[in-house]
């Protein structure tokens, strides 16, 4: 059989297209909320007081952030045409930029800063278009391993978060209060269902900051001192810097490569929340991300029209979905409102940042543990052989030392150590160049190129028995390569319309004694691969007499895998060897 039936995730309360109750709704969009806040604001403020930059910039900067951060929310939850990925991805200030900003602000100030931001921000642009013919690049393989990664780089962030408590009080005040937010979560998470589930991760936030208050080291200074209205002197507004002068030249490079690898996180949170926001396993549509990594680069160019630091997709959104069991969107929208809300109103933006350390620590351990599993699960839903097992084994160990710096750490000093100092970077780097080679050390596909309509099935035919002809597959072989071939082509062109505009190209490739072919053609809206996995249960959307190719492909090709993009629909077949029929 080709494809196993759908698993069901029954941990899915609500689903991306369902609505779940306002209340419901308003306190998830809190929770969300009061986790990625303090990043929105904390990475700008490490930013601009490190460069030495005024306090007036920081602050039009933090209100920016989180008023670009609100916007770039609600884009990727509503996807606006090609903008947007129509789930859960909280948008918010990102950590990856801090070294080359820093660098940009002392040699050129707020201005160049900005118009670097604008300038990188087009690679994600061109990126969501040409997502189609660099889908050998952008796979589940590197997405997969970029999402374990991620924990790693973290995880250091997390351990200083359980030691950040302030000097005089009692040794006791971290761990008890990091241990009081970890049972509160973990317990209500592992032993309730139903709507206390949802509130377990508020309730850990409540409990910790109970605890930090009754230690003393819950900053009730800051949130006194704090206005409830505000809004930022428009004069800090440092506009852009469009002089493109030597320096520029010489930090545009740095930007863009870590906008690519921005890119990376941005792919691999977009594959991972559609996977947590429904009950039935559904093929990944690359259309949702593409989206993504358009609103992505729509975040940086607003950002840096704004005059504020680029933000990315932070990837608790995934694992707070996975863990509420509520994938609606209109959370995204709600968490969206409340980042502009926020942004003119001071005070409870301190009460957030006031979070004491432990608290905030214990959180996000939960958080990246999940994290880290949702990777795992792409990785094995997208097949592991002994290749793809070495390539992410290894890469993973490669981010894993460079992150802690046990690779020759003095040869990685200045823009390198800059760049491979971060695990996600070098292990996401690892994994692209692997994969790579190996892609182009494989035997060299043969390819045809034709109309896509039922005239050019003799043709495909005759390059595929000359395919397996060349490759010396045996009867049996060559039959199922043919019949695929046959089936594939019935079900691109749906009910058997011709469109003389409408061209196919087919990939054959060799491996070993399998072959992987690719029938690439314009769009469609059904996605086959959901087909096939809904025809083992004995349910589809098509009426009997058209189930007949699906059948077919199914009882010929060992795997099917459909990914659709804007005007581009890629059909991947695999065939491996097996006994007689």
């Amino acid at each position: 059989m080709a494809t196993a039936p759908p698993a069901i995730n029954h941990g899915v309360r609500y689903e991306a297209d369902e609505r779940p109750s306002i209340p419901l709704t308003v306190g998830l969009g809190l929770q969300y909320t009061a986790l990625s806040a303090a990043g929105v604001v904390f990475i700008p403020a490490v930013l601009i007081t490190t460069a030495g930059e005024s306090e007036a910039y920081l602050t039009w900067a933090v209100f920016a952030a989180l008023l670009v951060s609100g916007l770039a929310t609600i884009v990727q939850a509503v996807r606006i045409g090609r903008l947007g990925a129509g789930y859960i991805l909280v948008m918010g200030s990102t950590s990856a930029f801090l070294a080359v900003s820093v660098t940009a602000l002392e040699q050129g100030g707020p201005g160049l800063l900005a118009t670097l931001i604008v300038a990188s921000s087009f690679v994600q642009f061109i990126l969501g278009a040409k997502m189609a013919a660099l889908r050998r690049v952008f796979t589940p393989t590197v997405a997969g391993t970029v999402l374990m990664l991620i924990p790693v780089s973290i995880t250091p962030i997390v351990f200083r978060k359980f030691m950040d408590i302030p000097e005089g009080v009692s040794p006791a005040a971290g761990p008890v209060t990091a241990v009081i937010t970890l049972a509160a979560i973990i317990l209500i998470a592992l032993r309730f269902t139903g709507t206390l589930r949802v509130w377990a991760p508020a309730v850990g936030l409540v409990a910790g900051g109970l605890a930090g208050l009754a230690f003393g080291i819950y900053d009730i200074s800051r949130v006194a001192d704090a206005p409830w209205i505000g809004l930022p002197s428009f004069s800090a507004y440092p506009g852009l810097d469009l002089s493109f002068d030597a320096t520029f030249w010489a930090l545009l490079p740095g930007f863009l490569i870590i906008t690519l690898v921005g890119a990376m996180d941005t792919l691999g949170d977009a594959i991972a929340i559609q996977r947590a926001s429904w009950r039935r396993q559904r093929a990944i549509d690359f259309r949702s991300v593409q989206g993504a990594i358009n609103a992505d680069g729509l975040g940086n160019l607003m950002s840096g029209i704004s005059g504020t630091v680029p933000n990315t997709t932070y990837g608790n959104s995934i694992s707070i979905a996975e863990l509420t069991g509520v994938g609606a969107r209109s959370v995204g929208v709600c968490v969206g409102l409340l980042f502009i809300v926020l942004a003119f109103l001071p005070k409870p933006v301190a009460a957030i940042v006031a979070m004491p350390g432990p608290v905030v620590g214990a959180y996000l351990a939960v958080l990246i543990a999940l994290l880290f599993v949702f990777g795992v699960k792409i990785l094995i839903n997208d097949g592991l052989d002994y290749r793809k097992s070495l390539i992410v084994g290894f890469a993973f160990w490669v981010g894993l030392a460079f992150q802690f710096d046990l690779v020759y750490p003095e040869f990685l000093q200045g823009a390198w150590g800059a760049l491979l100092g971060h695990g996600m970077t070098a292990g996401g780097i690892c994994v692209i160049v692997l994969s790579g080679f190996l892609d182009l050390t494989s035997k060299r596909p043969r390819r045809i190129r034709t109309a896509l309509s039922s005239d050019a099935l003799t043709e495909i035919d005759e390059f595929l028995a000359d395919f397996a002809r060349r490759t010396q597959f045996d009867e049996q072989m060559t039959v199922r390569l043919r019949a695929v071939g046959e089936e594939a082509v019935h079900l691109l062109l749906g009910d058997g319309g011709q469109d003389p505009d409408r061209q196919l190209l087919v990939v054959a490739r060799p491996d070993e004694l399998s072959a992987d072919l690719e029938f690439i053609a314009g769009g469609t809206s059904m996605n086959l691969e959901d087909q096939l996995a809904m025809l083992s249960e004995g349910v589809t959307d098509l009426p009997n007499e058209a189930e007949t190719p699906l059948r077919l492909l199914r009882h010929y090709a060992t795997s099917v895998r459909h990914q659709q993009y804007h005007d581009t629909d890629i059909l991947t077949i695999r065939l491996q060897p097996r006994g007689p029929d």
